[in-house]
């Protein structure tokens, strides 16, 4: 949650420093960019101008004059012998980075003098509040319907009695008894006979 508040916070910083891109004007000094010691009256169009934070302004001007950007009091003395920056290149822009006022002359003695000197009032960029990071609400699981319980199996037909008495359950048959065999009894019989003779003609002998 914490990376994405981040990311959306670091995406509306760059939108936001896009659209001050965006917005930020180009001003050619006195309206077509000339930089001369015409009596362009430079101070009177910078009045009628809105510079931003961000804003650019552009010089062009011939080999004979330079832009010399100065403090308060080089542009009320239209002295640039302690200069913050000085273009001789023909053309220059100059980039309002910051809000505050800047000034700008020709160092060449004898043309701040005859009216090549700007005052420039730079106002602070507007603010761009970042858009509030959009809190993402946990979607829904689906709930999950319960697993039926298996059926019972239904009860046997043989084991539930329809009548409501209990079933009828057949006792055992009993094993029929072993018959005597009529074969055995008589060979008993002859041997006891058999026995009973040997006996008495062994009596008879003695």
């Amino acid at each position: 949650m914490a990376m994405a508040k981040a990311a959306i916070l670091a995406v509306a910083a760059v939108a936001a420093l896009a659209v001050q891109l965006a917005a930020a004007a180009y001003h050619p000094v006195g309206g077509d960019g000339s930089w001369d010691a015409s009596g362009n009256g430079y101070d009177a169009w910078s009045a009628k101008q809105t510079f931003k934070q961000g804003d650019t302004l552009s010089f062009k001007f011939s080999s004979s004059h330079d832009v010399t950007e100065v403090t308060k009091a080089g542009y009320d003395a239209c002295s640039g012998a302690n200069p913050v920056k000085s273009y001789t290149s023909g053309s220059a822009t100059v980039k309002l980075s910051a809000p505050g006022k800047r000034y700008f002359i020709c160092s060449i003695p004898g043309h701040c003098a005859a009216g090549m000197k700007l005052e420039v009032t730079v106002a602070a960029a507007a603010a761009t509040a970042p858009a509030p990071a959009k809190t993402t609400k946990p979607r829904h699981k689906r709930s999950v319907a319960p697993t039926p319980a298996p059926a019972a199996p239904a009860p046997d037909a043989a084991a539930t009695s329809t009548d409501g008495e209990l079933p009828n359950v057949s006792s055992p048959t009993a094993a029929p008894s072993p018959k005597s065999s009529s074969g055995a009894a008589t060979l008993a019989g002859k041997a006891v006979v058999g026995l009973a003779v040997a006996v008495a003609v062994a009596a008879l002998a003695m």
